[in-house]
C-alpha cells in the first residue's frame, strides 16, 4: 500500500523539492509513498481568493482565516492523521515520526504569517507540531522535515531496515560516533576496538560513547530516558545481535 501524503499550503510549487532526490525521491519514484500539494487559496471564497485577516485584539501581521482553513482540510480528511507545523506545536519526536510513518499517511497544513486562526484547532482533529525552537517562515520546510523522518522508515526505503534501529533518538540517546578509513588520518587514528574485531567490547564501547556523547550535548535527553534506555523510546524493534547482548 502507498503511503499518502497531501500538503495544504500557500506554496505547492516549493514540493517535492528535496524530497524528489536520494531516498525519498527514489521511493516516490517507486510509488512506495504519493504526495499532493494543494494551494490553500483554491479554497477561498471570495474574488480576490483572501487566506488571511487581521488578527482581532489588533498587532502586526496577518492570520489565516479558520473557514479558509477548515474547507481546504475537509477536502483531504480521510482518517489519516492531520498536522499543523507551528512554532506553538508540541516538538516533533521520533516517536511520533515512527507512529506516522506506521500509517497509512499524513495531511500536513503549513502555516504562514502570524499563524491559524486558534478556532481551527478546535474545529478539527489537528495536531500542532513543531520541529524545532525557532521560527522559519512558513511550515513548508517544516512538511518537507516530518515527510523526510516518515518516509525514510517505510518499507524498501533504506537498503537495510537496521540502519534505522541505532540511530540518535532511537533507545533516547544520541548515536555513537562512526569511523572510516583511512586508518590513521592527520595523526588521528580510529580507536583500536572499533578494529579489534570484538563484538562485544565494540557494543559496550559504542553504548558508552552514546551515553557520554548525550550527556554532554543532549543532558534533557538523560532526564527524559532515565539514561541509557534499553526500550527504544520511538517505538522501534531492534534485532538482537552477539553484541547487543553484552
Amino acid at each position: 500500500m502507498t503511503y499518502r501524503a497531501s500538503v495544504l499550503t500557500l506554496y505547492p510549487d516549493m514540493f517535492p523539492g528535496p524530497l524528489g532526490v536520494s531516498l525519498a525521491g527514489r521511493a516516490l519514484e517507486e510509488a512506495i509513498w504519493s504526495l499532493k500539494a494543494t494551494n490553500i487559496r483554491d479554497f477561498a471564497a471570495d474574488k480576490h481568493r483572501s487566506v488571511d485577516d487581521t488578527p482581532a485584539g489588533g498587532g502586526a501581521g496577518m492570520v489565516l482565516r479558520p473557514d479558509v482553513l477548515a474547507a481546504a482540510l475537509d477536502s483531504v480528511a480521510d482518517g489519516r492523521p492531520m498536522l499543523a507545523l507551528t512554532p506553538r506545536g508540541a516538538p516533533l519526536t521520533q516517536h511520533r515520526v515512527r507512529e506516522l510513518a506506521g500509517g497509512e499517511g499524513v495531511v500536513l497544513l503549513c502555516g504562514r504569517f502570524e499563524g491559524f486562526d486558534e478556532r481551527i484547532f478546535d474545529a478539527r482533529p489537528l495536531e500542532p507540531v513543531s520541529v524545532g525552537d525557532y521560527v522559519l517562515s512558513g511550515g513548508e520546510l517544516g512538511a518537507m522535515v516530518i515527510l523526510d523522518a516518515c518516509v525514510r522508515l517505510l518499507p524498501g526505503v533504506m537498503g537495510a531496515a537496521s540502519s534505522g534501529e541505532e540511530e540518535s533518538f532511537e533507545t533516547g540517546l544520541l548515536e555513537y560516533p562512526h569511523y572510516t578509513r583511512p586508518v590513521e588520518w592527520e595523526g588521528r587514528t580510529i580507536p583500536e576496538v572499533l578494529r579489534s574485531g570484538d563484538h562485544a567490547k565494540i557494543a559496550a564501547w559504542r553504548h558508552e560513547r552514546a551515553v557520554e556523547d548525550t550527556r554532554l550535548r543532549r543532558p534533557d535527553l538523560i532526564e527524559r530516558h532515565g539514561g541509557a534506555s534499553q526500550a527504544p523510546p520511538s517505538g522501534a524493534r531492534r534485532r538482537d545481535t552477539k553484541a547487543d547482548l553484552k
